[in-house]
């Protein structure tokens, strides 16, 4: 090949070489910023842990459910803040970044870990509160059912000065009534007013346990999520963990 279209096979070449780094120049500008950006979100998502974990309240079931939920719903923060930490890999990197990488990529592992060990540990706290709900539901049906029985006790053996004083405290007059119709009267508003109380505390117990069944799901699942995409970021980054 004469001299003359080698050099012109060289300028061609040089030319696009120039066109593809004015290209990825803006792109390696923007890495920076996804960089900066994701050091920031990092930083923000550990405050918001410190401010979940102050004051801890370990061996309460409630605090530890509510806990793993906010944890959960708030991964999707650190999760983005380490997608923009290594992105461009090692390009372009200031000389502190890549031990800070190497102990992030091993920090991925580490809290894919943590994730994996919620999910046993929202299970018992399910069945825990669930129990706990539902024994201290049953507590306050009890309460006002012995309650109604007494009055209902009362009422049957009250005598017609006994209704008549009872309706006055109550704001209530006979006003000419028989008193044994005003006794029955009361006696079958207590029973319907326990009947009613049975179906508030039926309908009271499916709610709360619908509320909790709902939230283990949601938040169980979550952590199993989180758990598969934090381990996934550490096989990914085994570039980080070479240096």
């Amino acid at each position: 090949m004469p001299e003359t279209d080698i050099r012109e096979l060289v300028e061609v070449e040089f030319t696009k070489l120039s066109k593809s780094v004015e290209t990825i120049q803006p792109l390696l500008e923007l890495i920076n910023l996804w960089r900066l950006l994701g050091y920031g979100l990092l930083l923000l998502a550990f405050l918001d842990i410190l401010e979940i974990f102050i004051p801890p309240n370990f061996m309460n079931p409630n605090w530890e459910f509510q806990t793993m939920g906010r944890l959960v719903n708030q991964v999707a923060v650190p999760l983005i803040g380490i997608l923009f930490v290594f992105s461009g890999k090692l390009a372009k990197r200031a000389k502190w970044e890549p031990r800070i990488l190497a102990l992030l990529s091993h920090l991925t592992l580490l809290v894919g870990l943590l994730f994996i060990l919620l999910i046993p540990l929202g299970v018992v706290n399910t069945i825990r509160l669930y129990n706990s709900n539902i024994e201290q539901i049953h507590a306050d049906y009890n309460q006002k059912v012995t309650q109604a029985n007494q009055v209902e006790q009362q009422f049957s053996q009250a005598s017609p000065t006994d209704i008549d004083n009872f309706l006055k405290r109550q704001g209530r007059s006979i006003a000419g009534k028989n008193p044994e119709e005003l006794k029955n009267q009361v006696l079958s508003e207590v029973t319907q007013a326990k009947q009613q109380l049975k179906k508030q505390t039926e309908a009271n117990k499916s709610s709360t346990t619908l509320v909790l069944l709902k939230n283990s799901v949601k938040w169980n699942i979550g952590a199993l999520i989180s758990a598969a995409l934090f381990i996934s970021i550490w096989k990914e980054t085994l570039w980080a963990r070479k240096r």
